[in-house]
């Protein structure tokens, strides 16, 4: 008996069962930030949250795929931009910041690109100089340009064997077009036909102060705002550049194959145009999307991985750009079952059309939405994500 009792305390829960309670509009809005503005009209968006002394610096530009002069010029500048200045070797940026235990990173996308620095709070006014050198001054050493080339044409050569990245480059490029920024495809030709001066051109253009956003998140005081405004902002060029002139795309549903003989499974990609974040149809489309694939318990996964197991994963996704977006499913399957799951994707599709939605299925979709809202303002960098994500677009915080 005192053994079964000593048994019983041992497998007892150690804590009572937290509280579950119905969440607030009030807790899913994103925090006010405090906005400054800068030297040269630049705005700064500052995050105040967090404990830890840490702090991140995200300096964006409008400086991505749909400013680009010369194709792939966009991801190259941004990523060479820490490999060298007037002052500073890459090798030295490299041994600075890891000396201070900082994170240095740059990159750019279909419309920004973006130079990223996360450090202790106490190491920004040191590591600020250091950036603005390479926001001011960079040369794109013509050595770390061809080093460059060659890393992404090795790249290149095994992504296209991996049918996923192959059915994901030639759906992009059939929804946008294959010449316009969001949908062309970078080959081995692209990349060796880079100059130093492609790059050159495009900093030149696009890396100024009217077109330069500021987001300050983490554990943040006013001298680490002064010297933002004092040590970076006010370093920066004035001047912006033109707003960029999109070719149309002329969309047409098609279907493509496109065989690979050696992959061990088929990549299904069915996507078709949508339209940017700030459309009145984002909120509803959202919606529907998540329910249809945009989760575990989505409408996909429950028919085509749990029902009738075609795939071990299947989504349905929306991607945003600032002037355009898309809409797309994706899974793999093994060969031979393409043709029944896109068959199941298109009923999925048709039963939506159809069928009204059940109360507690939406509830369900509702309730998921609301949990990963809250995972995106957890924290003061998930926050400065958020804020940056609406304000890029266009957007409000209250958005």
């Amino acid at each position: 008996m005192r053994a079964e009792r000593k048994k019983r305390e041992i497998f007892a829960p150690m804590n009572p069962r937290p509280t579950i309670h119905t969440i607030t509009e009030r807790e899913l809005q994103l925090p006010a930030p405090v906005v400054h503005t800068l030297s040269g009209g630049i705005p700064l968006y500052e995050v105040r949250m967090g404990t830890q002394d840490a702090l991140r610096l995200d300096v964006i530009f409008r400086a991505g795929r749909s400013r680009e002069r010369k194709k792939l010029a966009a991801r190259a500048t941004a990523r060479l931009l820490r490999e060298g200045t007037r002052r500073y070797s890459g090798a030295a940026i490299a041994e600075q910041t890891d000396f201070l235990g900082a994170y240095l990173n740059s990159t750019a996308g279909m419309d920004h690109a973006r130079i990223s620095i996360l450090c202790l709070s106490r190491h920004l006014e040191q590591l600020l100089p250091l950036l603005a050198d390479m926001l001011t001054e960079p040369t794109f050493p013509e050595e770390e340009l061809q080093a460059y080339i060659r890393r992404n044409c090795q790249r290149l050569s095994v992504d296209l064997s991996q049918s996923e990245v192959v059915a994901y480059r030639e759906i992009t490029s059939l929804i946008f077009g294959a010449e316009h920024p969001y949908g062309y495809n970078s080959t081995e030709a692209l990349y060796r036909s880079l100059k130093r001066e492609d790059l050159l051109e495009h900093f030149r253009a696009h890396y100024r102060a009217g077109n330069c956003v500021l987001f300050l998140g983490g554990k943040t005081e006013p001298r680490h705002v002064e010297a933002v405004d004092r040590l970076l902002a006010a370093a920066l060029p004035e001047g912006n550049s033109p707003h960029p002139q999109l070719p149309p795309h002329d969309y047409t549903p098609q279907r493509r194959s496109f065989p690979l003989p050696d992959a061990a499974q088929t990549s299904v990609r069915i996507g078709r145009p949508l339209f940017p974040r700030r459309h009145p149809d984002y909120f509803g489309f959202t919606v529907l999307n998540t329910l249809f694939g945009g989760y575990f318990g989505s409408r996909l996964m429950t028919n085509i991985r749990e029902g009738q197991g075609l795939t071990y994963n299947i989504s349905s996704t929306m991607e945003f750009m600032v002037f355009d977006g898309c809409f797309y499913v994706a899974t793999e399957v093994a060969n031979g079952q393409a043709e029944h799951t896109i068959r199941e994707v298109f009923a999925e599709m048709e039963k939506l059309c159809e069928e009204p939605v059940s109360e507690a299925e939406l509830g369900m979709v509702k309730n998921y939405l609301t949990g990963n809202m809250l995972n995106m303002i957890d924290g003061p960098f998930n926050t400065l994500d958020a804020l940056k994500s609406l304000t890029l677009q266009g957007l409000r915080p209250t958005h």
